[in-house]
């Protein structure tokens, strides 16, 4: 579902900073932001109270205005502003599931220090600001069981386990498939440092040749008078 004319116009009001662009983002979005923490909780079996909610969707939206609207700036319309907005929620949502997670076993261990969130300790983790499009764009450049685990692991958050459960695979062999895919999206982004472009399927070189109309054999009756 591509860009609305109504998000677009309250895109440019937001980034334009005008008064009340985003008092109207909010009212509009923010209800999607809570309905996609709730669905990433219940997807990872996690409980979360009413405060950890509310903590987590003010966490996605500080995300949205740090440095600027960086993340709002970056999002190209290429998919509808929901879309992104939900993936970003639930990246978030799923670093913060993990953060949490790790602090209360730390204080339940009786330990004081406190606890950094190692991305590669937890591969569900995945960092909230990857550009959608980039994924995207990733996303239709591969085929198969490939692409079906890329689309769960960065699209939906899902963990190794739901990703094997789902797919029926083995656990241990979804990183590389990933490693993979982030290699071939490091290429990508090299070889296109403005963005990377919708892909198109190749257009077949072979040329198709017009068909001549056959010429009438000597004797034949040729068409038929006007």
């Amino acid at each position: 579902m591509p860009l609305t004319d109504l998000d677009k116009d309250l895109l440019q009001r937001l980034l334009a900073k005008k008064p009340g662009s985003w008092n109207d983002f909010v009212d509009r979005y923010l209800s999607l932001i809570y309905h996609a923490i709730h669905h990433t909780a219940h997807l990872r079996s996690a409980r979360l109270t009413p405060e950890d909610v509310e903590d987590i969707a003010s966490e996605v939206l500080v995300q949205l205005i740090t440095a600027d609207y960086k993340a709002l700036r970056e999002f190209k319309g290429s998919a509808s502003l929901g879309t992104y907005l939900t993936v970003i929620a639930r990246r978030i949502c799923v670093h913060e599931i993990t953060r949490r997670q790790q602090v209360r076993e730390s204080i339940r261990k009786g330990e004081t220090k406190a606890v950094a969130v190692d991305e590669a300790d937890d591969p569900a983790a995945a960092k909230a600001m990857d550009k959608l499009e980039d994924v995207e764009a990733l996303l239709r450049r591969l085929k198969g069981r490939e692409r079906e685990i890329v689309r769960l692991f960065y699209l939906e958050g899902r963990t190794y386990e739901e990703i094997s459960t789902d797919l029926d695979i083995p656990v241990n062999s979804i990183g590389a498939v990933l490693s993979r895919a982030r290699a071939k999206l490091r290429e990508l982004s090299k070889s296109y440092p403005g963005g990377i472009p919708a892909y198109r399927p190749r257009q077949s070189k072979t040329k198709v040749k017009p068909v001549k109309p056959a010429k009438p054999k000597p004797g034949s009756a040729g068409p038929p008078a006007g």
